[in-house]
């Protein structure tokens, strides 16, 4: 594979179709593929395969015309781009609903992110252990993050606390944050912020559906 160039302008669209890609792929490899088109993988996806082929061109070579991409090679290059040969340790701040079912979900640990610490302010929930992970107060983030080494912070506190939470994360040393509260975080610009606004994705789903009905 040819590495990109250090200064190529990758667009958030083709970003954001690599995990699709690489899930597909897997999932054909458990199907015992080794080798796919580019027609293949695209009416697997719903993604033209002149926009397949663009998007890996913007990271190097692959496949061979008139074969097509191994299933194999392929997966492992594009799980390299995305990182996920990497580990990444994570923690979630904030025990609710949807912080107890990112805690319990089985497919953190085999893309490469390591559950290492759950924040809460909850003291009947501190203690506590979901999925053999332990329940730690707020005030004992930044000791947490530093002795564990933690990367990713994921934010699943009702709106009003999630920049008190974010701040907090920046301060203890977290490189990036996932924030599913549904309001915009004043980080500096050295973090990255992946927002998951759930209202956003049914509301747009109102929009298609209204004009159906």
């Amino acid at each position: 594979m040819k590495e990109h160039k250090e200064n190529a302008v990758i667009s958030k669209a083709t970003i954001d179709r690599l995990p699709l890609y690489y899930r597909t792929l897997k999932l054909s490899q458990q199907e015992g593929i080794e080798i796919i088109s580019s027609d293949e993988l695209g009416r697997k996806i719903g993604v033209t395969p002149e926009q397949i082929r663009k998007d890996l061109s913007a990271f190097g070579e692959f496949g061979k015309k008139g074969v097509g991409y191994y299933v194999r090679e392929l997966m492992r290059n594009i799980g390299e781009i995305l990182g996920l040969n990497r580990k990444w340790n994570i923690a979630i701040a904030g025990v609710g609903h949807l912080g107890w079912a990112l805690a319990n979900y089985a497919n953190f640990s085999p893309q490469g992110f390591d559950l290492q610490a759950i924040f809460d302010v909850d003291t009947d929930k501190i203690g506590r252990y979901i999925n053999e992970v332990e329940i730690f107060s707020i005030e004992r983030m930044k000791e947490i993050v530093s002795d564990r080494d933690i990367q990713i912070g994921i934010i699943t506190v009702p709106a009003e606390y999630a920049q008190d939470i974010a701040t907090r994360f920046v301060e203890a040393g977290i490189k990036g944050i996932w924030n599913f509260a549904p309001v915009k975080l004043n980080v500096p610009a050295s973090i990255h912020v992946v927002s998951e606004d759930l209202s956003v994705g049914l509301s747009s789903m109102s929009y298609y559906l209204s004009r159906q009905i």
